[in-house]
């Protein structure tokens, strides 16, 4: 990847067609409920409301338009803990193609099911992402299968158009925050923004309790962490060069959200949205909460990444 030039707007723009084939524009909603809890111009951006209640999807579908014959004979093997699975179980499915998901003991039941209602083949192996990952990696080489990591050049430039949407809607935003797992949507995001508009804020956010993107961004070298979030989408132990190097480029800051926050902010946006985000899904809210008096008076995107949460999270988040 580090021999390719890094994926710019045109490549996003590009990706469109292959998305709206099968998808429509989400909504960017601005809300007064936490615009004055914020005290600024809060806007957020529903990647919950696609098919299968994530953004990632968008980059399935762009990935899969581009396979070769024998890839798509061979058929898609990925690892996931949920949103990214069901990205390309739902890409295979549209597109004919039979795909094999790895999944972490423990992964979000709602997510396997969602990934075996599009027809993928799921398997459970090792107790987390990373672990399934290498896993499923040579399971595709032995099976001559294709292998899609979580941060392939297709897939940032799939779910780069939500960001292409959020500029058309909103041309003024002038900070956005995005939540980061393995980097896809804010390198899509920094991307657009960056170059549509050079003085946009662009802040990623990760749950303080899986640090790894963070210390990886923040020391400029390759830094692995434990993951001990219950955000799932979130929870990336081994750092990717690709999105580093695009987050190096383009980001202005990168923040830490504590679970606790991430709870909270689940139930502030069930509270004033009346959307359920999971866990990742809810990290810009906590990042905007923490930088609450950086953001005073702008007008601020929040990226709600998912809705995927489960019934027995959802209980957990709401007892406390």
């Amino acid at each position: 990847m580090t021999n390719h030039p890094m994926p710019t707007l045109h490549d996003i723009i590009t990706a469109r067609p292959h998305v709206y084939r099968y998808l429509r524009p989400t909504p960017l909603y601005r809300y007064s409920g936490l615009s004055e809890l914020l005290e600024a111009e809060v806007w957020v951006k529903h990647e919950n409301h696609q098919p299968v209640g994530a953004f990632k999807v968008r980059g399935g579908l762009n990935l899969a338009a581009h396979l070769t014959e024998a890839e798509r004979r061979g058929g898609l093997f990925t690892a996931s803990t949920g949103n990214h699975g069901q990205s390309i179980a739902f890409a295979a499915q549209v597109h004919g193609l039979k795909a094999t998901i790895a999944v972490p003991e423990g992964a979000n039941p709602g997510k396997v099911a969602a990934m075996r209602g599009l027809g993928a083949e799921v398997i459970f192996h090792g107790p987390d992402f990373d672990t399934a990952r290498e896993w499923i990696a040579a399971e595709a080489e032995a099976r001559g299968g294709r292998f899609v990591g979580p941060t392939e050049e297709a897939l940032i430039c799939g779910v780069g158009t939500y960001a292409l949407e959020i500029m058309e809607t909103l041309p003024d935003a002038q900070t956005i925050i995005v939540p980061v797992g393995a980097g896809s949507g804010v390198c899509g995001t920094s991307i657009v923004a960056k170059t549509v508009n050079p003085k946009i804020e662009v802040i990623a956010a990760q749950s303080a309790q899986a640090p790894a993107m963070q210390l990886s961004w923040q020391s400029g070298e390759l830094v692995t962490a434990e993951t001990r979030t219950f955000a799932e989408g979130v929870a990336t132990r081994v750092p990717f060069l690709n999105t580093q190097l695009i987050m190096r480029k383009h980001l202005d800051d990168f923040v830490l959200v504590d679970d606790t926050a991430i709870k909270e902010a689940i139930v502030l946006l069930l509270q004033h949205t009346h959307n359920l985000a999971e866990g990742a899904g809810a990290v810009a809210l906590a990042a905007a909460l923490q930088l609450k008096e950086r953001l005073a008076g702008k007008k601020v995107v929040l990226i709600m990444s998912g809705g995927n949460l489960s019934l027995e999270q959802l209980q957990d988040v709401l007892g406390n």
